[in-house]
């Protein structure tokens, strides 16, 4: 069975990807299959989980890179070189301009950790969101998976997860839970979901 080609796009620790690594491999993702992992920063732990697990990579710095340009030509070479359907942005911490997105229609899923549209679009990612959440007082948080369009988490919603807030959380407390609780869950749920419609349709995305 010919599957759905996934690009997962990260920068820091990989949390995200290794929980679309583990729903891989116990056949929860069976309709996609992770080919490639794109690096914007050069250290990322990611790239080892990502070499652990035999899945080729590359890092595409847009600092080495010098222009925007230049930094999303390399990653749509990369992206084409594996025969990429669908990407999967996990932590990858660079905006990509309304261009690049434009290319890939409902073909670029995101994983944000609030229930949009609260505490999200530019500024909003990592601990700041979950110190945001907590400033207000919300009592319930959570995270959503979205397609990306070319406003900072405004494409339309696939899946969402609440997660509760208790009293005497810390942000980094929140955002332990969030990932557990939500992000985890529903990150592979998507990805498999979009990955079978993919399939359904027989998309062979060109660029």
């Amino acid at each position: 069975m010919l599957k759905t080609k996934i690009a997962v796009m990260v920068s820091g620790g990989g949390t995200n990807l290794q929980a679309l690594i583990d729903a891989q491999e116990k056949g929860l993702l069976k309709s996609g299959e992770i080919v490639l992992v794109v690096s914007g920063n050069e250290t990322a732990h990611a790239l080892e989980r990502a070499k652990k697990h035999g899945i080729p990579s590359v890092v595409v710095s847009k600092k080495i890179c010098g222009s925007q340009t230049e930094f999303e030509t390399k990653i749509q070479s990369a992206l084409k070189e594996h025969g990429i359907q669908l990407i999967i942005l996990a932590g990858f911490m660079s905006i990509l301009s309304p261009d690049f997105v434009s290319k890939w229609p409902k073909r670029i899923i995101n994983i944000h950790p609030s229930l949009i549209p609260s505490f999200c679009g530019k500024g909003f990612y990592g601990l700041r969101v979950h110190e945001t959440a907590l400033r207000y007082g919300v009592k319930v948080t959570g995270a959503t998976v979205h397609f990306v369009n070319e406003i900072p988490d405004g494409g339309e919603i696939i899946l969402q997860k609440s997660v509760p807030v208790y009293k005497n959380d810390t942000p980094e407390k929140l955002q332990r839970r969030v990932m557990e609780r939500a992000e985890w869950m529903i990150l592979p749920r998507a990805a498999e979901l979009i990955s079978r419609k993919i399939m359904k349709e027989g998309a062979d995305y060109g660029l």
